[in-house]
């Protein structure tokens, strides 16, 4: 009889109605409603309930908070919300799955877990550079969440590296604590939603290196500045730098399902509108899925429907 952290022994013959893997916003919506429902639902979660938002200092566009919300904050409480309603967390990683047959598992550390519908809601990581010394710096001036870490670097120099919303929202947080911070961009011009462009430039503090890239990190015993160079030119130069802020962009925590379910050529799930995948009974929710915009609101409304449809396979009775 496996223990999986964070609740009480489980028989590995039970088998749920529902095993959803990833505590974020689509995890703990799809648990909500599932539960509500009547359904026999457990979340599996490797670290905190939210999972990216978790890191998040504040959220201000996720209705319902008009004074905004701290990320870490909005994790708990849709953990609690669907546990009010009776669904489960298990804290405990998912290490395989075997999704086809009526009864799909999820192998953990801790042992397996059953269930007739699967929800993967496993989200999206940071993108790396992919430069030398890069993992090796990683906590020690190389970061990758700005609101989790930037508090380290108050009245010191800090850089940003990208050019797309979340880029221009570290380097306007950074703003606030750093002294100075440098926001280097491949490209002339921001990608990032037209509400940040103002607060950027006229932010005394902030300057910025277009058509550049990192080529270098210059270290000690911790990062002490970057080497760039100029996409159209070749030109080289030298900036220095305490913290370093890598905001390129995401990719899907897919791994899990690669062989099994379709993927996109960027490695996300393909599920449409109804989050179904090629598998029945096996849903994709939030940023790991084939999308157009990747939000808090839009994972939830996921999670919503995959419990939906969800409902729907059960009353037919599982896979024909």
């Amino acid at each position: 009889m496996a223990n999986l952290s964070g609740g009480e022994a489980v028989s590995p013959e039970h088998i749920y109605d529902m095993v959803i893997v990833g505590g974020g916003p689509g995890g703990y919506t799809a648990a909500l409603y599932a539960a509500r429902a009547g359904l026999d639902a457990v979340v599996l979660e490797r670290l905190a309930a939210g999972g990216q938002i978790a890191l998040t200092q504040r959220v201000d566009n996720y209705p319902g908070f008009d004074q905004g919300i701290d990320g870490y904050a909005l994790g708990e409480n849709m953990r609690s919300g669907a546990q009010r309603f009776g669904a489960k967390t298990r804290m405990a990683e998912a290490k395989s799955l075997t999704l086809s047959g009526a009864v799909k598992r999820v192998d953990t550390g801790e042992g397996p877990l059953l269930g007739r519908t699967v929800v993967l809601a496993t989200g999206a990581v940071p993108r790396e550079l992919g430069i030398p010394g890069e993992r090796e710096l990683a906590g020690q001036g190389v970061h990758y969440c700005a609101a989790c870490d930037g508090m380290f670097y108050r009245d010191k120099t800090a850089a940003v590296v990208g050019g797309g919303s979340s880029a221009a929202e570290d380097a306007l947080l950074l703003s606030r604590v750093c002294r100075r911070v440098v926001l280097i961009h491949r490209r002339d011009t921001l990608r990032a939603e037209k509400v940040y462009h103002a607060p950027l430039m006229e932010a005394d503090n902030v300057e910025f290196c277009w058509d550049s890239e990192v080529a270098e990190l210059l270290r000690g015993e911790r990062l002490q500045g970057v080497r760039l160079r100029n996409v159209k030119t070749g030109e080289a130069r030298t900036v220095g730098c305490d913290g370093l802020f890598v905001s390129i962009g995401r990719k899907p925590a897919s791994e899990l399902a690669r062989g099994q379910l379709r993927l996109d050529p960027g490695g996300y799930i393909l599920a449409d509108e109804s989050t179904r995948t090629d598998i029945p009974g096996v849903f994709a929710v939030g940023d790991v899925r084939t999308k157009a915009l990747r939000q808090i609101i839009t994972a939830a409304a996921d999670g919503a429907a995959a419990v939906h449809y969800a409902q729907e396979y059960l009353a037919q009775g599982g896979p024909s």
